[in-house]
C-alpha cells in the first residue's frame, strides 16, 4: 500500500569475496553475535570490516567504540562511505530483531547473516539477508554478489 517503506537503496552489491570475508567472520565468532561495517559507493560494496561485539552476547551486539571508530576511519581514508552494517543471529531469526529495528541509527544496509535452525556450525549453512530499516519500518534489500574483476 501507500504507507509502504521504500529503501533508499535497492539492493546492495557486493562480490563474493566480501560475502565469503563476511561469513567466516560470523562463523568465527559463533555462537556469539558478530558485527562490522561495510563501504562503499551508492550501492557497491568495496571493503569489509570487521568490529568487535563489545558485548560479546549471543543475542545482540554493540560495536566496541574504538574498534568502531577506527573501521569508520579505514572507510573514510579510502574515499568511501559507510553503505551497510552486518551482524549475525547465531541462532536465527532471519530478519532484524525488534532491538535490531529500535536501535537501526544509520541509514545503510543492515545485512543479517544467521545460521539454519540445527545447523551443524559449517560455513555454507550461514546465509544472510539485506534490508533498510526506517522509523521503526523493515523492508528487504537484495543482496546480489557477483564474481570479483
Amino acid at each position: 500500500g501507500a504507507g509502504d517503506l521504500v529503501p533508499v537503496i535497492k539492493k546492495l552489491i557486493l562480490t563474493r569475496n566480501h560475502w565469503q570475508a563476511m561469513r567466516r567472520h560470523v562463523a568465527r565468532r559463533a555462537p556469539l553475535e558478530a558485527c562490522g561495517l561495510l563501504g562503499g559507493k551508492n550501492d557497491q560494496v568495496e571493503i569489509t570490516l570487521g568490529v568487535r561485539n563489545a558485548d560479546r552476547s549471543p543475542l545482540r551486539f554493540r560495536m566496541e567504540a574504538r574498534a568502531q571508530w577506527r573501521a569508520f576511519r579505514q572507510i573514510e581514508d579510502r574515499g568511501l562511505e559507510l553503505v551497510g552494517i552486518y551482524h549475525s543471529h547465531p541462532n536465527g531469526p532471519a530478519y532484524p530483531s525488534p532491538t535490531d529495528v529500535a536501535e537501526a541509527m544509520y541509514p545503510v544496509v543492515q545485512v543479517v547473516w544467521w545460521l539454519e535452525e540445527g545447523a551443524k556450525h559449517s560455513l555454507s549453512k550461514w546465509q544472510a539477508r539485506g534490508f533498510w530499516i526506517e522509523g521503526g519500518r523493515v523492508s528487504e534489500v537484495a543482496l546480489q554478489v557477483i564474481n570479483p574483476e
